[in-house]
């Protein structure tokens, strides 16, 4: 059994929610660790676990157990492993640029490169009953309806408006490429250190660094997408100057070259049900 499902949020959620996540997986081998390279994303997100917890292992070596049932996951700069067990589900809520921070009024830098206890943050009763709600689902289109309840819940209580940063981060997401920073600060209504300082307390890193981590997300997806195309061909269509460039962010943020990430891409848990993130 697998559900390998991307959904976009209603209309009214638009402004906080980018993506919903729905992956589930149900191996036969039921006492295996599945491994899965994670690369960094743009993104933060809240993830739900109704049923099992995952292994993690960071760069630098060190291995976790995450065992809270949800996690508000910060922007990360490095490659993670995830280590996936036999029924293993989890419905993940990838916010827009900003908007953790709005509805949290935690400043994103202090997420980065972390993840925290869902519970920490939110009302632990609430976080419960959606996991229980999320649990008992029979389709993705349930689960979506329950998380949306929430979010709505959420978004009555928000801590901080919509400013012109965020849409200038919005902006960014979408157009990593030769962007000029005076430019976006510009569209910010803000001085370029007023603009780098609001950037890293709503997104979690600089401008810049954002703009890198887009783009090796895009990067590693086009690959999956159109694995007959070489990696000098990637680099040069998503605006790197040259095959080198691309190959000193893979390994800057991977720590591996783009062939040998891939590689490891290729043996993820939803390989084997001919499923690939796009």
């Amino acid at each position: 059994m697998v559900i390998f499902d991307y959904r976009l949020p209603s209309p009214g959620l638009q402004e906080f929610v980018r993506l919903y996540q729905i992956i589930a997986f149900e191996f036969k081998e039921a006492n295996n660790i599945f491994w899965k390279p994670y690369w960094p994303r743009p993104e933060n997100c809240l993830s739900f676990y109704p049923r099992y917890s995952e292994l993690i292992k960071f760069e630098d070596g060190r291995q976790e157990e995450r065992k809270n049932r949800s996690a508000l996951w910060g922007q990360f700069c490095q490659v993670t492993s995830r280590g996936l067990t036999a029924n293993f589900f989890i419905f993940q809520i990838v916010f827009q640029p900003g908007a953790l921070f709005r509805l949290t009024g935690i400043p994103s830098n202090l997420l980065t490169n972390t993840y925290i206890d869902g519970e920490a943050i939110f009302s632990s009763s609430e976080i419960s009953r959606v996991n229980e709600q999320l649990d008992s689902a029979s389709n993705s289109q349930e689960m979506i309806e329950m998380i949306e309840a929430y979010l709505r819940y959420l978004v009555s209580r928000v801590k901080y408006d919509l400013r012109p940063i965020d849409k200038a981060s919005l902006y960014l997401l979408h157009h990593p490429k030769n962007i000029s920073l005076d430019w976006l600060a510009r569209e910010a209504c803000l001085s370029r250190k007023q603009f780098y300082r609001k950037f890293v307390e709503r997104i979690g890193v600089s401008p810049k660094l954002y703009a890198r981590i887009i783009q090796l997300d895009h990067a590693v997806k086009l690959k999956n997408t159109q694995p007959h195309k070489d990696w000098l061909s990637i680099a040069l269509e998503l605006g790197y100057y040259d095959y080198q460039h691309l190959a000193r962010d893979f390994k800057e943020f991977t720590g591996s070259t783009p062939s040998a990430f891939y590689l490891q891409e290729v043996q993820a848990p939803e390989r084997q049900f001919g499923k690939s993130e796009m």
